[in-house]
């Protein structure tokens, strides 16, 4: 188990889900040890005002792997951000979807699966099986973590089998899908690592790290990582995908009901870039552990 309280990060979506629906975000924010990993916020003459929380503006919830949650998987950890908590697992196919045989295309391929569980929520979710089919934000999160996880990896490499990445949410407080990509990322690298391990990887397939962050508007503020009171009363939602190189993988933004300014942007983006490093920093010590 590895356990690190970094200093800001994650939302759930970008649309506004009953307020029923999820856990409140805890009264006052825990406190945050390993102040290494904590990027310390700049002097400033005023004070800020606390979030609901008692979190600063640039501020990550306590995060937490506990890695090999799931014996049977090639790699899998349980990422505990605030009270979001996902189950990352990764297993292996040793074969190729059939589209890419016929088109000739080299290498492997990674793709994900996401749900969230009945009991994530205050109210039961139905299952998506029961419906007889994905959910439209099941289906656009789960295409997301698989473009995520492929930029980590580079498939000529990988051999010519298919990595299932499953993340399920237990439980959901925001930021379910930035989680379960942050989480991901850390169960694909065990997996690689195992592979290698059983000699099965002639060379390393992993190239860079990936994380994901969310940042938002509330009452005219900038704030990383937004609990789901503050998600329902966000203005402005933005989702930030980005490697250890320092590079967009992906976008996701939009103003509910309200408009963003190229000041308040670039703001966003500041502190999604600050979220990120202080991520991809909680996965390396999680994986060196």
């Amino acid at each position: 188990m590895f356990d690190v309280r970094p200093s800001g990060f994650g939302t759930s979506g970008l649309g506004r889900p009953d307020s029923r629906t999820f856990l409140p975000c805890p009264t006052k924010a825990p406190s945050l040890p390993y102040p290494a990993l904590m990027a310390q916020p700049e002097s400033t003459p005023v004070t800020p005002i606390p979030r609901v929380d008692g979190r600063l503006p640039a501020q990550l919830r306590p995060l937490r792997f506990q890695n090999d949650v799931a014996p049977y998987a090639t790699g899998s950890t349980l990422i505990e951000w605030g009270n979001t908590r996902v189950i990352c697992g990764v297993t292996v196919d040793e074969a190729v979807p059939r589209w890419m045989k016929e088109q000739g295309v080299t290498g492997g391929w990674i793709t994900a699966e996401y749900s969230m569980l009945p009991y994530s929520t205050l109210q039961r979710k139905q299952r998506d099986i029961t419906k007889g089919k994905i959910d439209g934000r099941s289906q656009e999160i789960q295409r997301l973590i698989g473009r995520a996880m492929r930029t980590a990896i580079d498939l000529d490499k990988l051999g010519t089998r298919t990595i299932w990445v499953d993340c399920d949410v237990l439980q959901a407080d925001g930021g379910t899908r930035t989680a379960a990509i942050t989480g991901g990322y850390v169960a694909l690298a065990l997996a690689m690592r195992k592979l290698a391990a059983e000699g099965k990887l002639s060379e390393n397939p992993l190239r860079r790290g990936v994380a994901a962050v969310s940042v938002g508007i509330v009452e005219k503020r900038a704030l990383l990582d937004l609990c789901y009171t503050e998600d329902v009363a966000a203005s402005v939602d933005l989702n930030l995908v980005m490697d250890s190189a320092g590079e967009f993988i992906e976008l996701q933004g939009t103003g509910e009901e309200a408009t963003f300014s190229e000041a308040q942007l670039a703001e966003m983006l500041a502190l999604g870039k600050i979220g990120v490093q202080e991520l991809l920093a909680a996965q390396k010590a999680a994986l060196a552990g």
